[in-house]
């Protein structure tokens, strides 16, 4: 792994370098191992090493192998964050097998991560073989003859504790006036960058400010193996004062616990495990008095220091390198037996172009049977038990908003249009939608055809706005345009008092179309400009941490959100919406992908709980819905393959790529079931399912027969972003 900004001069035996942010590289990686043929890949893994949110970029390489993955996690977090879970899960389950340095790891994976036991291996950090020695030769060479030494190395950083240890030396110096502290290791290169040597200067002052100065000594050095062995030999006590317990694996301690060193550190969990039973000495974190104790009693009792570090050199003899790759060759030579490869590939994707190589599935045909049912004189009711219409529900303007959408998107891809007077009935059911006394749409309607309420909601009133652009833009009858165009500009000002989110989303997407077709509309206009800006100043106000929303919740239509954001910039040429668009969009993918690498729509039992993980059930086709044509805009805005892939995860959803393995869709008829429960599926085939399915298939075909995701705009190939 290299990040772009340096140049490595590796040795010859490396023989590919993948830089962190580039795609590209990550799956020519892939290429390189597959095509030469190797039989196991060992992924190490770590945070902040691998490019994206959450190291995801690695992803892209583990699911184009074509032979078994064995992953060692250095980390493994106890309370991830939502993209960390996600991530590490797909990794987890598209590992054979997952190594781990400590039982705590191991417990870990088991209780936060619901990983099998039969696929965990606890192998431990390696160490060098190197003899049980004193450090008195190695005092010498570098210059600490005659003196008690404490060490601490590793890369300089403000979680290494190195402030308490420098706090403790003024009592240690009392019982021990020889001591001296060394401190060995160059500034972490992060910390460097951001802030040269600051944090050493200040680690300098703070050892003059309590006049041991002369007692404290820093080497800003990266060393080779060799002499690091030498400045381990040297000491008489080894310190790690790490101030945050959640520290997995600590190679440092691994080193100067197997050199046979009295070790005292901060209880975080490798050293618990490590120095257990006598082996090393724990102090509480951030604690300089039970440092200053533990040290000053080790280096002035030469028998119990002796014991401790002859203790620590024979339970360490199963660490050696030779140990440790002999538990590794097992590994993976089991592995290449059972020829296990996990599940990190996405599942076999349709037609083609799944931005991974795997092999085509046919795409259903476009049957519109269950639809045309769902239809009467009136409009589209909204509800079914099982495939039969259910009329005691009625009808709502969101539903018929959804059917004109679909009816006037037919047609441009070569499916077949539905009849024109079925068009015109949920034209005039949105007519009679409209109230002009309070300026809204109303939405629920009885089977009598009695209107339930005097407005309808802000969502369902942008949805119906959005239906109108569209036919507006792109309906085959003239008057039917003139008539959606109108009655567009009419009710589109009731959108500025609007506060709900998703009823801006709705409309910029109506507006994407109404200006393309009315470019002179200078009032649609400032309103697109409006509550693009509103939703931008949402994600800036929502961002906490790895929470990157516009909203401190996840609902429903959860990618229109995004969507929106991204044609309003493409249209517009404002790279700011393309890239806030795309920045939320890939948190929101990074959530509806499960760790088998299929697409896990956020569950309706998720609504209103502020920032948690989104909750697996009940899921709805509406979600896929969205994302499919979310992840499509996004295609248009920039050149990377996780998009159309992604679009093809989600679609692969109806056709039972999901948790349950369960086809929703009934493809003699082109009906659509309502969802998944935990235990099974929602039997029954509503409007605002069956529209949902048949809106995915068709922008999913248009994009299957071109290549060209729906809705490409001028302004696409001079804001397009690369990957």
């Amino acid at each position: 792994m290299t990040e772009p900004s340096n140049r490595c001069d590796y040795p010859e035996h490396v023989r590919f370098q993948v830089r962190d942010n580039a795609i590209q590289d990550y799956h020519k990686a892939a290429e390189f191992l597959n095509d030469a043929g190797f039989d196991v890949v060992s992924l190490q893994h770590e945070y902040g090493i691998f490019g994206g949110e959450a190291g995801r970029d690695i992803l892209e390489l583990m699911s184009r192998l074509k032979m078994p993955v064995v992953t060692t996690l250095h980390t493994v977090l106890a309370a991830p964050s939502p993209a960390q879970r996600a991530v590490l899960d797909r990794i987890i389950d598209g590992s054979a097998k997952l190594v781990v340095m400590s039982e705590k790891g191991r417990q870990f994976l088991q209780t936060v991560h619901a990983v099998p036991a039969e696929k965990i291996e606890v192998i431990p950090h390696g160490i060098p073989a190197y003899p049980f020695i004193e450090p008195r030769d190695a005092k010498a060479t570098f210059g600490f003859a005659g003196k008690s030494v404490i060490l601490t190395f590793g890369l300089l950083s403000p979680s290494k504790g190195i402030e308490t240890a420098i706090d403790a030396m003024p009592r240690i110096i009392k019982s021990c006036p020889n001591a001296v502290y060394v401190v060995l290791g160059a500034t972490h290169p992060n910390l460097m960058r951001d802030q040269g040597e600051a944090y050493r200067e200040s680690l300098i002052q703070r050892a003059h400010r309590l006049g041991v100065a002369d007692h404290v000594v820093f080497f800003n050095q990266f060393v080779d193996q060799s002499t690091l062995l030498d400045y381990i030999s040297m000491c008489d006590v080894y310190v790690t004062p790490y101030l945050n317990e959640a520290q997995m694996t600590s190679g440092t301690l691994a080193y100067s616990f197997g050199l046979g060193k009295a070790v005292v550190s901060t209880p975080y969990w490798h050293a618990q495990e490590l120095l257990a039973d006598g082996r090393g000495i724990l102090v509480p974190f951030s604690d300089a008095l039970a440092t200053a104790t533990e040290v000053s009693n080790l280096l002035t009792n030469d028998v119990r220091r002796y014991a401790m570090r002859k203790r620590a050199y024979a339970t360490s003899r199963t660490m050696t390198w030779a140990q440790t790759a002999k538990k590794y060759l097992s590994v993976f030579e089991a592995t290449c037996v059972t020829g296990h490869q996990g599940s990190a590939r996405p599942p076999g994707l349709v037609n083609g172009q799944d931005g991974a190589g795997h092999e085509p599935i046919a795409l259903p045909d476009l049957r519109t049977g269950h639809f045309l049912s769902m239809c009467d004189s009136t409009g589209l009711l909204q509800h079914a038990v099982h495939c039969v219409p259910d009329r005691s529900h009625g009808y709502c303007v969101d539903d018929n908003a959804r059917a004109l959408l679909f009816a006037c998107g037919l047609g441009n891809g070569g499916d077949p249009r539905l009849p024109d007077k079925l068009t015109t009935r949920f034209a005039a059911f949105i007519q009679n939608a409209w109230n002009p006394d309070t300026q809204r749409f109303r939405n629920f309607m009885s089977y009598d055809r009695r209107w339930l309420e005097a407005v309808g909601s802000e969502d369902s009133h942008g949805r119906t706005l959005w239906a109108l652009a569209v036919c507006a833009a792109s309906d085959t009858n003239s008057s039917r345009r003139s008539w959606a165009a109108r009655l567009f500009a009419t009710a589109m000002a009731s959108v500025e008092a609007f506060s709900s989110p998703r009823a801006w989303a709705f409309t910029l997407l109506g507006l994407d179309a109404y200006c393309t077709t009315m470019p002179g509309d200078v009032a649609a206009d400032r309103l697109r400009r409006q509550l693009a800006n509103r939703l931008l100043a949402l994600l800036q106000a929502n961002q906490i941490g790895s929470w990157t929303w516009f909203e401190n919740v996840l609902a429903y239509d959860n990618a229109r959100l995004p969507q929106a954001l991204i044609v309003t910039g493409l249209a517009t040429g404002t790279r700011d919406y393309i890239e806030a668009g795309l920045k939320a969009l890939r948190w929101l993918m990074v959530l509806q992908t499960s760790p088998s690498g299929c697409f896990r729509p956020v569950g309706s039992e998720s609504f209103g709980k502020i920032h948690q993980q989104p909750a697996k059930y009940d899921q709805q086709p509406v979600e896929a819905t969205a994302a499919i044509a979310a992840y499509l805009a996004a295609a248009r805005a920039e050149a990377s393959p996780e998009w159309p892939a992604g679009a093809m995860r989600a679609f692969n959803w109806f056709l039972g790529a999901n948790d349950l393995r369960v086809c929703l869709v009934d493809h003699a008829t082109g009906g659509c079931l309502d969802g998944l429960h935990a235990d099974r599926p929602n039997q029954n085939m509503g409007a605002e399912s069956v529209l949902s399915y048949l809106l995915a298939l068709v922008e999913i075909r248009q994009f299957a027969r071109t290549g060209v995701p729906p809705g490409e705009s001028e302004f696409a190939p001079s804001l397009a972003l690369s990957a």
